[in-house]
């Protein structure tokens, strides 16, 4: 879990248990998922499959955790530059204002997997269902490894430098020792822990007021850990592990 204390309220959607029996899937992928023959989502990055839908990921995936993250700001006499888990727009047209609400949702596993989605409705609770189901249908696998050349190696951390752009916003994150924690934004913070990064160190440039736009850049960063080629001889120094691990401390599954 992301929230630790007893006495914090919790920030994500409530579980649901998932009734796998009931679920009628859609697609070919789905009908898979649930005759069985489909038993782990590293069968389905590995072969570069398109998830369809988010039911896959409940079905896969049990231990799935959910973090709101904070876009808007709060208004009123008390709310003044309060951070609010909606950012609402209104649009002018002559019957009057009509407002639309827009949120944005992280989701992962703690342990390799994390999704980022965004929703956007004319109430709250569709605009909440639309973030979620999206933030599945975006779960993607990362790498982690050992942040220092010093220590033991671990997967604390990420292996290497890596960098994610979305608008005018640019981040860079950073291979941090064990025991630094996460150097970088409060709610970028939020991302990096469902993904199970403990350490970093971050340099972000731009708008970075504009959380949106730092948290896809973020998220984007963490995509492109995937994309860089490591020569066979450095994967055992770095501990370079893509995916999930078991408690034992062996990588669950990685790419072949």
């Amino acid at each position: 879990m992301v929230n630790k204390s007893k006495n914090e309220p919790p920030r994500g959607v409530a579980k649901r248990e998932f009734d796998k029996e009931a679920w009628k899937p859609k697609t070919g992928l789905g009908k898979k998922v649930k005759a069985g023959e489909i038993k782990s989502l590293q069968e389905i990055t590995n072969s570069g499959q398109k998830i369809l839908e988010s039911e896959i990921v409940d079905a896969l995936l049990t231990n799935l955790e959910s973090e709101f993250i904070e876009i808007g700001q709060s208004k009123g006499k008390f709310g003044g530059g309060k951070r609010s888990i909606w950012r609402q727009t209104q649009k002018k047209t002559k019957e009057g204002n009509k407002p639309k609400f827009t949120t944005m949702i992280a989701v992962g596993n703690e342990n390799g997997y994390v999704g980022l989605g965004k929703g956007k409705a004319k109430e709250t609770m569709p605009a909440r269902e639309k973030a979620l189901r999206q933030a599945k249908l975006n779960l993607i696998r990362i790498v982690r490894g050992c942040g220092s050349w010093e220590g033991v190696p671990d997967t604390n951390s990420i292996p290497f430098a890596v960098e994610g752009k979305c608008g005018s916003v640019k981040i860079k994150l950073m291979p941090a020792p064990k025991g630094v924690g996460l150097c970088i934004e409060n709610q970028c913070k939020k991302l990096l822990t469902l993904a199970g990064i403990k350490d970093i160190y971050s340099k972000t440039f731009g708008q970075t007021k504009i959380k949106i736009n730092l948290l896809q850049a973020c998220f984007d960063a963490l995509q492109n850990l995937s994309k860089v080629k490591i020569q066979p001889e450095h994967l055992e120094k770095l501990a370079y592990t893509e995916g999930e691990i078991k408690q034992d401390g062996k990588e669950k599954d990685s790419s072949d």
